[in-house]
């Protein structure tokens, strides 16, 4: 439509030519809407809105869809009269509620500002999750702001799962999301199949009210309890994370043939030659980098092959739809939700061992003291020469095993390359100041019932270091790249400690004659300094660990400020597009700059948040099922004596991890002793006022497993006698 056809009232929309280049008639915009309203200064209902706005009769409809969708977002809201008001002109605030499994709840205001307080009572009107306005009311005994729901303006759950329990003839479904906090309500139709105890779906059909609770529908069946699988079954569900590929997701994936063909290899470089080999775990199935590296003058020449995933996942297409909704794959013990079709992630983009395979490469020069001097990124085809694990490589390097196979042989003087060149690297990482938390990592080993047999604990070897410094060294490559080309992406960025933690931190370690350098702005190397002068002190572990939980979380984000644990000042994820959406959007962009264009999937910060979202979700899935796990492992064990260490000290006890079981519990605050503790969040300690008695993190406690409960995957313990 032509300006001029438009009115001058309509003209006057600030945001007029971002409309135009969107809609071919366009509405005023929202905040155009926003703008009149607030000029109004009172209610205004829709027929004096149309006429302030200058609507035409064809634009009815579409002018109250776009009203309606504002109100979702709490932009608007309508009095009782139905004139259209602004909710902060009412003292309301828009935001997202946030349940607890003891009843009451908060308002997480979109704005960021401080969390509303709500009462039990008020959170029988909403469930976990539930956009809402709330309006305050005043501050509860504990200083908190408490608000009350005005409105409901987006419901958040569609689906549950939980266990049916049967009262008295009635038929309810618990949520196995504790932070929802109400139980369901079964329609008779749906509960005449189903038994008291059994894991299901139900689809809520009516919401909660003031005065009711929310009714909904079995529509699944999952089975009992204990049965195998049970707890990835329900975590899928309960963390809403994607396991059924779509129709079309499927059909594009059949369509994709099983093998290269000549046309893929046009325009790519021909690396047949180079012996790149695929450094993995044992159980690892899908390969989506290769290595190689040789000297070069005085320096070194490092290549590293990653799958070209993004020549088969193209924008727009369903396996890219569901690529991005997923956001990663998700590995749970003995099973892997993928982020693309097995034939993609198992077939066409692992890198086996004697096929042809596509890569995205990164092809390095690095000099001796570990400086990357120059690199080049080009699409390549190439054939792994070997797929072998780290413990087989490190047993290579370090002479406690010889290879047995010709092929093994060969590669020898070329892992040995490597070997050299990860020396220099780690060298260069410690002079960069990065920090290097040394964590202790598990692996469950399961019985023929699929419940854990044993827990151990994973050592790293210098196999594993040599490829995550091929893996760090490719990725700020590609974060150069693009930073130098000046083409948006997302960058995995990591800020230092906000102020809070850092004076939380200063003052824990004040207590130990420690400080930390950086004043109020300390890099990695300051934390990388203190780490080293108390790698050899008993409480090495304890300030290791206060330490690691004064930083914040790492993000995909397009504004770059740096990897601060790594000490970058650019960085990206490029090297696992098979399993990780932000490397796949990372590689069209390498793409994009290699062709001369340019390559804009949308709002790179939505899809940024997006990617963190699902990052989060997996972990804390993840997190749901090895605590269960292990609840049920130690049910067989409780009266049992343990060693262990304080993990964190929290208001309501302590959390104490087992020596050599690598599980944690609580030892409730009401178990310490017969004293009042108060709760210390800057010395992460619990002190009794009348005995002075101290549990301070890290502190060394012998306690017994009294429960382990796997319907709310709690473990329980008590402090030992003597």
């Amino acid at each position: 439509m032509s300006i001029s056809k438009l009115s001058t009232v309509r003209r006057a929309d600030p945001f007029l030519e971002r409309e135009l280049k969107t809609y071919e008639q366009p509405l005023p915009s929202r905040e155009y809407i926003l703008q009149i309203l607030e000029e109004q200064g009172k209610p205004v209902s829709f027929d004096a809105l149309c006429v302030l706005l200058d609507i035409r009769k064809h634009e009815l409809e579409l002018l109250q869809r776009r009203l309606r969708a504002m109100e979702r977002e709490a932009q608007l809201l309508r009095n009782r009269k139905g004139s259209f008001i602004l909710p902060e002109r009412a003292s309301l605030i828009a935001g997202r509620i946030e349940g607890h499994p003891d009843g009451y709840g908060f308002l997480v205001p979109d704005d960021a500002g401080e969390d509303l307080f709500l009462e039990a009572r008020q959170m029988s009107k909403a469930l976990h999750g539930d956009r809402a306005l709330v309006r305050v009311v005043g501050v509860d005994r504990r200083g908190r702001r408490e608000g009350v729901i005005v409105e409901v303006i987006e419901r958040a759950n569609s689906r549950v799962v939980g266990r049916v329990l049967v009262e008295h003839g009635i038929t309810l479904v618990v949520p196995e999301n504790r932070r929802i906090n109400q139980d369901i309500l079964v329609t008779p139709d749906s509960r005449s199949s189903v038994r008291s105890g059994e894991v299901v779906t139900v689809e809520i059909i009516e919401q909660p009210g003031r005065h009711s609770k929310p009714i909904g529908r079995i529509v699944e069946v999952l089975g009992n309890y204990a049965d195998p699988g049970m707890e990835i079954e329900i975590a899928l569900r309960k963390h809403e994370l994607p396991f059924e590929f779509s129709n079309g997701a499927l059909a594009e994936a059949a369509q994709l043939p099983e093998r290269l063909r000549p046309s893929d290899s046009e325009g790519r470089k021909n690396l047949r030659a180079l012996p790149l080999v695929t450094i993995d775990g044992e159980t690892a199935r899908d390969f989506d980098d290769a290595v190689f590296a040789e000297r070069q003058g005085a320096g070194w020449r490092l290549v590293v092959a990653i799958a070209d995933v993004s020549h088969y996942v193209r924008p727009g297409t369903a396996l890219d739809r569901e690529a991005s909704e997923r956001g990663n794959s998700v590995y749970f013990p003995r099973r892997v939700i993928p982020m693309l079709p097995e034939k993609l992630s198992n077939g066409l983009c692992s890198l086996n061992p004697d096929v042809d395979r596509l890569a995205m490469v990164c092809d390095m020069s690095i000099d001796a003291r570990g400086v990357i001097t120059d690199y080049e990124f080009y699409a390549a085809i190439f054939r792994s020469q070997a797929r072998l694990t780290y413990d087989q490589v490190w047993n290579w390097l370090a002479g406690t095993a010889q290879p047995e196979s010709e092929v093994h042989r060969r590669l020898q003087p070329q892992l040995q390359a490597l070997y050299a060149l990860f020396k220099v690297l780690s060298e260069a990482r410690g002079k960069r100041g990065a920090i290097d938390f040394e964590t202790i990592e598990t692996m469950m080993l399961f019985n023929e019932q699929g419940k854990i047999d044993n827990i151990v604990p994973v050592h790293r070897n210098d196999a594993h270091r040599v490829i995550e410094e091929c893996m760090l060294a490719a990725n700020v490559c590609a974060s150069g790249f693009l930073q130098a080309n000046r083409h948006p992406c997302l960058y995995r960025i990591h800020e230092g400690p906000t102020p809070e933690k850092l004076t939380a931190l200063r003052n824990f370690l004040k207590e130990f004659a420690l400080g930390l350098g950086g004043g109020d702005d300390p890099s990695a190397s300051d934390y990388a300094d203190l780490l080293a002068s108390i790698e050899e002190r008993p409480d090495a572990q304890l300030l290791q660990t206060v330490m690691l939980r004064s930083l914040r979380q790492a993000q995909y984000n397009p504004d770059n400020v740096g990897h601060f644990g790594l000490s970058y000042e650019h960085y990206t994820h490029f090297t696992s597009p098979i399993r990780r959406y932000p490397d796949l959007l990372v590689h069209r962009s390498i793409k994009a700059v290699l062709a001369g264009t340019s390559y804009l999937p949308g709002k790179w910060a939505e899809i940024g948040m997006h990617c963190s979202q699902t990052e989060r979700r997996a972990d804390e899935a993840t997190r749901d099922v090895s605590n269960w796990l292990k609840c049920y492992y130690m049910r067989d064990r409780i009266g049992e004596t343990f060693a262990g260490t304080i993990a964190a000290v929290v208001p309501f006890g302590v959390f104490v991890a087992l020596d050599e079981v690598y599980v944690e519990g609580l030892v409730h605050v009401s178990e310490l002793g017969e004293d009042y503790f108060q709760y210390d969040s800057t010395r992460h300690q619990m002190l009794g006022e009348r005995t002075a008695k101290r549990y301070r993190l890290g502190d060394r406690l012998q306690v017994k497993l009294v429960k382990a409960d796997l319907e709310t995957g709690r473990i329980d313990f008590v402090l030992a006698d003597g």
